[in-house]
């Protein structure tokens, strides 16, 4: 009986270590992430989506700390899904509130990253649980897959380059199951030739991508509160 108290004890003792690990490590990504108090970003969006024809253009992205966040799109509406889940690097460990627990290790585009995920502790948090491959070395989110109680499943993969040092990528593919897609208000679908619009399976199962490709960071200039009303 003794022995299998301290084995249990063990095992607690290791996951609490873990666990604090694993906090301090989301902690160092959150500090990195903290030298940006703001940017404007340009760069390319395309939209990979069945039942939407969205062609590919210019976006211009602006980011205030500690949550503002806007995407603007030549020519039209930028097609993102609703609820809370955007391409912002920050928002995905956004969680104020959180436990932190080690997953094992992952390797994504060839580069071995910690797995972590997050439960958040506010009930009333949308997300149900976020978890992370973190580039340890490097202090990068890899890729991103967040559960929510409202809006399914999302996947984020980053690419980073010469914005690596503030925690910004090169290239985000933000990808998510069409069935739980809640198009942006204002937002019309348009059907490819041949297809029916009234198709209710047309949405199970499918993929949807949507990705942007920056060009350039202007990074700690300075962004009006009015570009985000």
């Amino acid at each position: 009986m003794k022995k299998t108290l301290l084995f249990f004890s063990f095992i607690i003792c290791a996951a609490a270590a873990g666990a604090q690990d694993m906090t301090a490590l989301i902690n160092k990504v959150k500090a990195k992430l903290d030298q940006v108090n703001n940017y404007t970003a340009e760069g390319v969006l395309k939209t990979d989506v069945t039942f939407i024809k969205a062609p590919a253009g210019k976006v211009k992205v602006y980011y205030k700390k500690p949550d503002k966040f806007k995407l603007k799109k030549e020519g039209g509406i930028s097609i993102l899904p609703k609820g809370g889940v955007s391409v912002n690097t920050g928002s995905m460990i956004a969680i104020n509130n959180f436990v932190a627990l080690a997953a094992g290790e992952s390797v994504v585009d060839g580069i071995k990253t910690k797995v972590v995920k997050l439960l958040p502790s506010d009930e009333s948090s949308d997300i149900v649980l976020s978890t992370l491959y973190i580039d340890e070395a490097n202090l990068l989110v890899r890729k991103a897959v967040t559960t929510t109680k409202d809006n399914g499943t999302y996947e984020i993969t980053l690419t980073y380059g010469k914005y690596s040092t503030y925690g910004l990528p090169d290239k985000v593919v933000f990808s998510f199951n069409t069935k739980d897609y809640k198009l942006p208000k204002g937002v019309t679908l348009e059907f490819d030739e041949g297809e029916k619009s009234n198709t209710p399976d047309k949405l199970k199962n499918k993929k949807g991508r949507v990705e942007i490709t920056y060009s350039s960071y202007t990074i700690n200039k300075g962004v009006d509160d009015s570009v985000f009303q």
